[in-house]
Order: C-alpha cells, then sequence, then structure tokens
C-alpha cells in the first residue's frame, strides 16, 4: 500500500470534509464520514489532525486561499476603479460557480459556529479573514487604479464583503447568472463612490 504524504493527506481529507458539510451539514459531517468520504482509515485521520476542529479551521483557511488566488491572480488589467472592482467581484463569482459546494459549507460553518457561543470565535475568525482579504484586493485596485479611498479601507471592506455575502447566498438559491453580474456591477459602482482619484 502507497504511504501518503502528510500533506496531501490532510488536503485529501479537507476536500472530503468540504463535500460532506456542502451535501449533509455540519453535523453529519463526522471523523468517520469524513474519513469515509475521503476512502481513508480513522488512523489517517488522526495522523493528520488532532480534531475534527482543527480540521475544520485549516478548512476555512484553504477555502478562502482559492478565493484569494482567483479574485488576485497574479496577471491582474490596471482601469478604473469601478472596472477593477467589478472585474474583481465578478472573479469571485466565477469561483463560486466553478465550486458552489464550496461557498455553501462555508455559509453552514457560520451557521453552525453562530448557534453555540463556544463557537462564535471560529465564525468571528471566518470573517476577519473574509475582511483581511477584501482589504487587499481594495488596496491593490485603489493603487492600480490611481485611486483613494476617502473612508478606512477596512469600512469599505466590510460592504464588499457585505455584497459578497448577498451575491453568494442569492446566486446559490436562483443560479441567476445575469441577476448576479449586475449585482457585481451595482456594488462596484457603489463601492467606487467611497473613493477619489488620488
Amino acid at each position: 500500500m502507497t504511504r501518503i504524504p502528510a500533506g496531501e493527506r490532510r488536503a485529501a481529507l479537507i476536500e472530503a470534509a468540504l463535500r460532506v458539510i456542502s451535501r449533509n451539514g455540519i453535523a453529519q459531517a463526522t471523523t468517520r464520514a469524513i474519513v469515509a468520504e475521503a476512502g481513508m482509515s480513522l488512523a489517517s485521520f488522526h495522523y493528520a489532525f488532532d480534531s475534527r476542529d482543527e480540521l475544520i479551521d485549516e478548512l476555512i483557511v484553504t477555502v478562502i486561499e482559492h478565493a484569494r488566488h482567483a479574485v488576485m491572480p497574479d496577471d491582474l488589467v490596471d482601469g478604473t476603479l469601478v472596472e477593477m472592482l467589478e472585474a474583481g467581484i465578478v472573479r469571485y463569482f466565477d469561483h463560486l460557480r466553478a465550486d458552489p459546494e464550496h461557498e455553501q459549507a462555508m455559509l453552514e460553518l457560520t451557521q453552525y459556529a453562530l448557534r453555540s457561543p463556544e463557537r462564535h470565535p471560529m465564525a468571528r475568525a471566518q470573517y476577519a479573514r473574509y475582511v483581511e482579504l477584501a482589504e487587499q484586493s481594495l488596496v491593490v485596485a485603489a493603487e492600480r487604479s490611481g485611486s483613494e479611498w476617502t473612508v478606512p479601507v477596512a469600512q469599505a471592506a466590510r460592504v464588499l464583503v457585505a455584497f459578497t455575502d448577498g451575491l453568494t447566498l442569492t446566486w446559490l438559491v436562483d443560479r441567476d447568472d445575469d441577476a448576479s453580474l449586475a449585482v457585481a456591477h451595482a456594488a462596484a459602482v457603489a463601492l467606487s463612490r467611497m473613493a477619489e482619484p488620488r
């Protein structure tokens, strides 16, 4: 039997957890269900992670990192602030459409954390990472478009997260691409009003 490197084992378990959570909800994402989905043994899980909570923390980091690469690729094209903001939101939307179960699982994880006070820090950490990613993208968009934010960038980032949250949930419900692209444009226009030419 081929030995799977620890990094590959962790990645496979994270992907399996995402599928189980998206399909069945967090309550059904037991360690046994996750290893069964991954085609691994229970011992394999404990070799890779100390607990299910550690896996969930790693899952959140992994999904947000995938989103970061989608929203801020290496080959960004300069434009007006509205164009750059809209392009970033559309890249996020394309990322959502390519793998909706990832975002569905993230929504499930947020609700799970909000249902119990001891897990609230998990939801706060998740959204802090979202806001951090939004801030990074807004700073890049302003720099490359010759703009500057007239409000604290953290405030604009929270608005961007609220827009993308709404876009995500609405699209997961109705799968209306055209309506979501219209939201992306409206969000870019609204955000651009929080900035001015440098």
